[in-house]
């Protein structure tokens, strides 16, 4: 225990001076010769780009020596056998790192070196320095002058931006390693900082906190972790963001296995929309080694891993199933820009034919899960239900974080409560978990947990389990943007054994899935003249019109349905009226099941506090009058 403290502290002392240090470039380096707003856009693509450059720095020299051999037998396709050399799935074949161009003083030929050196980067590398647009930066520090600055600020010696860490001649360490989560979340919070001093609030859209993302690996996969068997098994994020979720699920999963003698393979896969943080995700897997190749071949076509665009108009992995689906979507961000990509307006959403949001169920050939166009979380849950594989013993395990809004907005027959309706009628909604707020960097409100799944416990069967885990929680020394609690291991424990007991108690309710079901019916009375008699039609039966803005919910646990409905709670009220045809919707509310009304306070404790009012106010009217 004390070891993992120190531990934790060290951590935490290295993220901390990290942060300040590059902070500090900004205000050191790029103050007065540049926009705040623009310090982003220089600063995050030059951490990632030394953070490639630091690990190819050992074997620079042996690199050149086998490009100059490979030149001299003439073999094109270099990149593998270097990629050998180097360790890792990228290599640069110029004669530069970061630290050699610190040597030029002239600003145009640094410049020329800079862009030399840019250029010598493999392939995939170049990926990552477009979608940065790290050239344009190059053009603009240059003529700001600030170029050569810049670099010498990042290749500093009391930093370390490695994934290894730095030893002294008797191999102490001197710098600990930076991890892939710990630069996602440097990453989050330098963007988190610089927006905040622009006024933007885009930060949070791309990250989920580690101790987060680890609750995440582990509601996937624990309940099925000893079905686990020597094979290979696929992990899939449709909102990747910087990656995190996919490597900690990643690193859980192998853990696992081997605690169960299991030998097992497994494929990432993901995409993600911002040009930024898909070129951090792409860079930290290039620098973890998970990825050693970023594209396969799929029935003769070559895609990647992790792809780049929109997951819902521009799917990189269409048709593609996986055993697990585990995301933290953006919510309440509208999504037109789709419906542009599609070729369709605002008001055309209907026209969508996209096979996982459009589909025939319950012999409605138009049946459709498509949401309202300003929040797209109820997309990509439909689109990870899409990727559900149904031939194989696990099916798929789907993990996805939502609002609140997930659970209850739409009209019954609309998109967001259709999709509610398909998952919870072919059982698939094993739980629902509620969190503490202020759980998130970027945000103070709480989320909710979705666990879906096509292979379902017996015991589970036709049932529905909803957690508050809502108090479950550690509070932090110290505010991370909005976040000021974790869910640390202990508090991860508890939660994880409510899922798995699955028994009720004061954290954990277990329904029947019609619970959540509803009929939604119009109501409708005979049509009267201005004389207030019945208007009736040729064959002498009364004209019904529709009750302007009413409409009843009767619950599919009413007893006797509809017509019991009908008969004991209109008909005595309003014995002319009666009921249209019903439109099915399913919702959910977790304060119907875990309120906690407030304890008032007894008149005891009241007067007690009056008393003790009076007490300490006594004499002080006679001294303010005697003023």
């Amino acid at each position: 225990m004390g070891a993992e403290h120190n531990s934790k502290l060290m951590n935490t002392a290295q993220y901390n001076h990290l942060f300040s240090f590059i902070w500090n470039i900004a205000n050191d380096v790029l103050v007065h010769a540049f926009e705040k707003g623009d310090y982003k856009k220089i600063i995050m693509p030059m951490t990632v780009l030394r953070r490639l450059d630091i690990l190819l720095e050992p074997t620079k020299d042996a690199v050149l020596e086998r490009k100059k051999a490979l030149d001299a037998a003439g073999i094109s396709n270099q990149e593998p056998v270097l990629f050998q050399t180097t360790g890792y799935p990228f290599c640069n074949t110029s004669h530069f790192t970061m630290k050699k161009l610190k040597a030029e003083v002239d600003p145009k030929r640094l410049k020329m070196n800079f862009i030399e050196y840019l250029n010598g980067y493999s392939k995939d590398v170049q990926d990552i320095i477009d979608k940065f647009r790290l050239r344009q930066q190059v053009d603009n520090l240059t003529d700001a002058e600030r170029l050569g600055s810049i670099i010498d600020k990042f290749t500093d010696s009391t930093i370390n931006l490695s994934i290894k860490p730095v030893l002294d001649e008797k191999g102490n360490e001197i710098l600990p390693a930076l991890d892939n989560h710990m630069m996602g979340t440097l990453f989050e919070e330098l963007l988190r900082k610089f927006n905040e001093e622009n006024n933007v609030t885009e930060a949070g859209e791309h990250f989920t906190p580690r101790d987060y993302v680890k609750l995440l690996a582990d509601l996937a996969i624990l309940p099925v972790a000893d079905q686990i068997e020597d094979s290979t098994y696929s992990i899939y994020d449709g909102a990747c963001g910087t990656g995190g979720i996919l490597t900690i699920s990643e690193e859980e999963m192998k853990r696992m296995a081997k605690e169960r003698g299991r030998k097992i393979n497994i494929n990432i896969f993901g995409q993600e929309l911002q040009p930024e943080t898909f070129a951090t995700c792409k860079a930290d897997l290039m620098i973890s080694g998970e990825c050693r190749s970023f594209s396969y071949i799929l029935n003769g076509s070559s895609r990647q891993y992790i792809a780049f665009g929109s997951t819902i108009s521009e799917d990189g992995h269409k048709g593609e199933t996986y055993d697990f689906c585990i995301s933290n979507p953006p919510f309440g961000t509208p999504w037109k820009e789709d419906l542009k990509k599609w070729g369709l307006a605002d008001s055309e959403k209907k026209k969508i034919s996209d096979p996982r949001f459009k589909f025939v169920y319950d012999d409605n050939p138009d049946f459709n899960v498509i949401p309202g166009i300003g929040d797209p979380q109820m997309l990509f849950l439909a689109n990870n239900v899409s990727r559900m594989k149904h031939g194989t013993k696990l099916g798929t395990r789907i993990v996805e974080v939502h609002n609140g809004s997930s659970l209850f907005t739409g009209d019954a027959g609309g998109g967001e409560s259709n999709l509610r309706r398909f998952i919870i009628e072919n059982d698939m909604l094993e739980a629902i978990i509620a969190m503490p707020e202020k759980d998130f960097y970027n945000t103070g409100i709480g989320t909710y947990i979705w666990i879906v799944t096509n292979r379902k416990e017996a015991r589970r069967k036709g049932k529905v389990q909803l957690i508050d885990a809502t108090a479950i929680k550690t509070p932090l020394r110290k505010n991370l943007g909005e976040k000021n609690c974790e869910t640390n291991d202990d508090d991860r424990k508890k939660i994880l054994d409510l899922l798995m007991a699955f028994e009720e108690n004061e954290y954990s309710k277990i329904f029947p899935n019609e619970e959540f079901g509803y009929w939604e019916v119009e109501l409708f009375k005979p049509a009267k003249d201005e004389s207030g008699n019945v208007i009736k039609d040729k064959k002498g039966k009364a004209k019904m019109a529709k009750v302007k803005g009413e409409v009843e919910q009767i619950p599919f646990t009413y007893p006797g349905g509809i017509e019991a409905f009908h008969k004991n709670e209109v008909l005595p009220y309003e014995p002319e009226e009666v009921f249209g045809e019903p439109t099915i919707g399913y919702e959910l509310s977790f304060t119907k099941y875990f309120y906690k009304p407030v304890q008032l306070r007894s008149i005891a404790e009241i007067t007690a506090d009056i008393r003790d009012i009076e007490k300490s106010t006594e004499g002080l009217l006679n001294e303010i009058l005697e003023r």
